[in-house]
């Protein structure tokens, strides 16, 4: 594995190799709490700590769960990540930004555009920068500006997603990087976590799978939706955002549209005059990837990484199996 410039922020700290995505809106203080003690990178948007001012809070809430569970188990939580979203349409980044040198955020997790800025003073406090990508070309504009890892979003991946098969990305980027990759995409079992890493990615990248978990800031009819709700439910769609992202179509239907014919307003945004005028994007159209068809009920996040730790153990065993009936090559 390319562990790298991990090494130190990760050794010892991990159950399975994972990251759980930042999810926005969905994912709270509680929520990375829970991923951290039970062996997994947990992180969370900054745009979700509303107003600004509670950004800082929740890294204090953060902080002291993460102690507390140290101090009673002896055992180091995995280190969390703050998402920061690098775009000038973002007019808090550099507040946020400042909360996060200030506070040295072990990871922080750069979206949308290149970073260069942030990644400069990320590395002045010892911190990581990992950078989402579509593509190879933003791949490289990402490694051009001094990031510590890469996110290749997949397709299938909730929320904004890319639309590259897995496979081929992992191998067309290792081509040019022996770094950190994290891997994105419609993965939600601890067998497609081993997958993931068979690829050549380091980490897998979870997010849908904890919308349903009991500590993740979701409308119960998400959860619910989530864990009701097959791949064959999940709609990609431009027309919400402007860029492709994936949603449960259901949610489409709740508000009176037709998933299969949505529209963009002339200036952003869904037009919803077919529908519930009152709906907003993200609060009552819900995000999910194509891992959701795994998904069978609403859980504590602590027994949901239980859950892919033995999966991942399994998918250890069964692979160290020799005997698959396959003759040797000639």
């Amino acid at each position: 594995m390319y562990l790298m410039a991990l090494t130190s922020f990760l050794d010892g700290r991990l159950s399975i190799p994972v990251v759980g995505a930042p999810m926005f809106i969905l994912s709270s203080p509680e929520l990375v709490i829970a991923q951290c003690v039970s062996g997994i990178v947990g992180s969370f948007p900054a745009l979700n700590a509303r107003p600004e001012s509670e950004l800082e809070k929740w890294i204090d809430r953060i902080d002291a769960g993460i102690a507390a569970f140290e101090a009673e188990s002896g055992a180091r939580a995995a280190p969390y990540a703050v998402n920061l979203i690098v775009h000038p349409s973002n007019l808090r980044l550099e507040h946020d930004l400042d909360v996060c040198e200030r506070r040295r955020v072990p990871i922080v997790i750069t979206s949308l555009s290149k970073p260069t800025g942030v990644v400069e003073r990320v590395h002045a406090y010892g911190g990581l920068v990992f950078h989402d990508v579509v593509n190879a070309a933003q791949a490289r504009k990402a490694l051009e500006a001094g990031v510590d890892g890469l996110i290749l979003v997949c397709a299938g991946a909730g929320g904004h997603t890319g639309q590259l098969n897995p496979f081929a990305f992992v191998e067309e980027v290792r081509r040019f990087y022996d770094g950190t990759i994290l891997l994105s995409g419609g993965i939600s079992t601890g067998t497609s976590v081993h997958a993931a890493c068979s690829t050549g990615a380091d980490l897998a990248y979870i997010g849908t799978l904890f919308i349903a978990s009991e500590e993740a800031k979701t409308a119960a009819a998400h959860k619910h939706m989530i864990v009701e709700s097959s791949a064959a439910d999940i709609v990609c769609t431009d027309a919400v955002t402007g860029v492709p992202a994936n949603f449960l179509a259901k949610s489409f239907e709740a508000i009176g549209l037709d998933p299969a014919d949505l529209v963009r307003r002339k200036g952003g945004g869904l037009d919803l005059s077919k529908g519930a005028a009152e709906a907003k994007a993200w609060r009552d159209v819900y995000g999910g990837g194509h891992g959701v068809g795994t998904i069978g009920e609403i859980l504590p996040a602590r027994e949901r990484v239980a859950r892919l730790v033995a999966e991942y153990e399994d998918a250890v065993r069964r692979v160290l199996v020799p005997e698959r009936g396959l003759r040797s090559p000639v």
